[in-house]
């Protein structure tokens, strides 16, 4: 009778799903509920963020003029710009557990709003820092898309899921290169403004992109596959889960600050990039704004292709060798975007620093998206918050090295550049050490200990014994029965006996 039930519920939506309803294909095109909307709506709504938090960067050149800033305080900024989000991208991992990442994107991109118009009125440095400060909160929205899209789509294509999502969002990254500096041309060339005018104008449409996408996430958007938390919450399909819980869970696994630690490298040094690569290109080549600011853009355009391709190699590797042809992955692609980040430093003609700075991009964007094909298998009880985790690593990592080595004279930018690079090689060796006992590591296979460990008993134990008699498990073994696919087909695992009453979950529990 569950299985009659569930086929029916899987016929209501557009593309084929598993057992918790989650989409097993990617249907780009399309923006049919539940699934292909959620998704939309969540890159569309970070591609944003990332438009405002770095749309003063192509503009530096005439913003610091305006305001007298000096290289340090350009390098504040910058820093201040990647470290705003932070502490909100570990709030938004709350939000996305215990609220929903619905309301968590909604309402980040309405309250930042308000500060993307503020700088019109700018008059100082530090009022410059404060505001780039603020709307840098606006970047926790990566967090709600990779948890939006993680709850929407099944383990054995969310490597490319997410990657794509994460991919276009970071985009915005690229497109701000472009757009700020057309703005500015449009509005002193046909509105007739001054420069020192016209830059301040430009924000304006950042900030009501704001607005709009906001509100098409509060009107047009879902949760889950099966409808709203709050919803399946009062209907009883989901049970509210105590903060104390997800935070436990997600702070005492050694895994979660690993990721914090890697990501700070491969997302952490493009934010720094995004700060930096313009005003680097117009002051070492002698280029001209719009042209700095096109070289610039290719860095975070490559995010179309180059973070859902991490992801979706992330994906290839783990259908042949599981969770260990993951983390392989990761390594490789994140290590060398360390390589060429140190080329690029090193780089002394236009072209030659070009080419590396795509090749430093390529690595670096797909070292995020494989990241994410590996954080929603760490924990299923604590995804939101782990996901916050390792999204403030990225930020962490960005500020710490704009404050190293971009934010005072003691290194040039050429030599910053080179040492961030090595700083990325040698921060990514720890991903050796990430084991799942379930599946093993880059090195180790997987545990033997006690007869060997089970995708379900990996998941359940983040319940104790009186919230498995309630049945609250119940979601972590259907997700446990579909991350098998992260045993590999190259090193198969007898199927391991289910413990009683494990897969005796009623068809309606999400």
């Amino acid at each position: 009778m569950a299985d009659i039930n569930g086929s029916m519920c899987a016929n209501k939506f557009d593309l084929p799903v598993d057992s918790e309803h989650k989409a097993k294909t990617l249907k780009i095109l399309s923006f049919k509920q539940p699934h292909m909307r959620s998704f939309h709506l969540a890159w569309i709504s970070f591609f944003t963020c990332f438009i405002s938090t770095f749309a003063a960067a192509p503009l530096v050149p005439i913003i610091r003029d305006n305001l007298n800033l000096t290289r340090s305080d350009i390098g504040n900024a910058g820093v201040a710009s990647v470290s705003g989000s932070i502490a909100s991208r570990l709030i938004m991992g709350v939000i996305c557990d215990l609220i929903g990442p619905r309301y968590g994107c909604a309402f980040l991109n309405l309250l930042t709003a308000p500060v993307v118009f503020s700088v019109a009125f700018i008059s100082s440095a530090q009022g410059y820092i404060a505001v780039r400060f603020m709307i840098g909160f606006s970047l926790a929205t990566f967090v709600s898309c990779q948890y939006w899209t993680s709850v929407m789509f099944t383990s054995s294509i969310i490597g490319t899921v997410n990657g794509v999502a994460g991919g276009w969002g970071d985009m915005g990254g690229g497109v701000t290169q472009l757009l700020m500096p057309f703005l500015f041309h449009m509005i002193t060339i046909y509105g007739g403004a001054t420069p020192f005018t016209a830059w301040r104008i430009a924000f304006f449409i950042p900030g009501w992109l704001h607005i709009i996408i906001g509100v098409m996430v509060l009107a047009l958007g879902q949760d889950f596959p099966d409808g709203n938390l709050g919803a399946l919450q009062k209907s009883g399909d989901v049970a509210k889960d105590k903060f104390s819980k997800v935070f436990k869970h997600a702070v005492t696994n050694y895994r979660t600050w690993v990721f914090f630690l890697l990501y700070g490298f491969s997302m952490g040094v493009e934010l720094c990039i995004n700060n930096v690569i313009a005003e680097y290109f117009y002051d070492r080549f002698n280029l001209k704004l719009h042209t700095a600011g096109i070289i610039a853009a290719t860095f975070g355009m490559a995010n179309f292709a180059a973070r859902p391709l991490g992801g979706y190699a992330s994906d290839v590797a783990s259908k042949k060798f599981g969770m260990r042809g993951r983390l392989w992955v990761l390594w490789i692609v994140q290590t060398l975007g360390g390589v060429f980040c140190i080329w690029l430093g090193r780089a002394n003609s236009l072209s030659v620093a070009i080419a590396s700075m795509i090749l430093f991009s390529i690595g670096a964007q797909a070292a995020c998206g494989a990241t994410y094909g590996i954080i929603p298998f760490v924990s299923r009880r604590s995804l939101g918050l782990i996901s916050g985790l390792t999204g403030a690593g990225g930020n962490f990592g960005g500020g710490l090295t704009q404050l190293i080595f971009f934010s005072t004279t003691r290194f040039s930018t050429a030599s910053g550049l080179t040492y961030m690079g090595a700083m990325a090689v040698a921060c990514t060796i720890p991903v050796a050490v990430v084991h799942f006992p379930q599946w093993g590591s880059m090195f180790l296979p997987p545990s033997k200990k006690g007869g060997g460990c089970t995708e379900e008993s990996y998941y359940s134990s983040e319940w104790n014994e009186e919230e498995r008699m309630k049945g609250l498990h119940h979601g972590s073994v259907k997700f446990a029965e579909n991350s098998r696919s992260e045993r590999g087909s190259r090193h198969e695992i007898a199927a391991a006996v289910t413990p009683p009453g494990y897969n005796s979950t009623p068809a309606h529990v999400v």
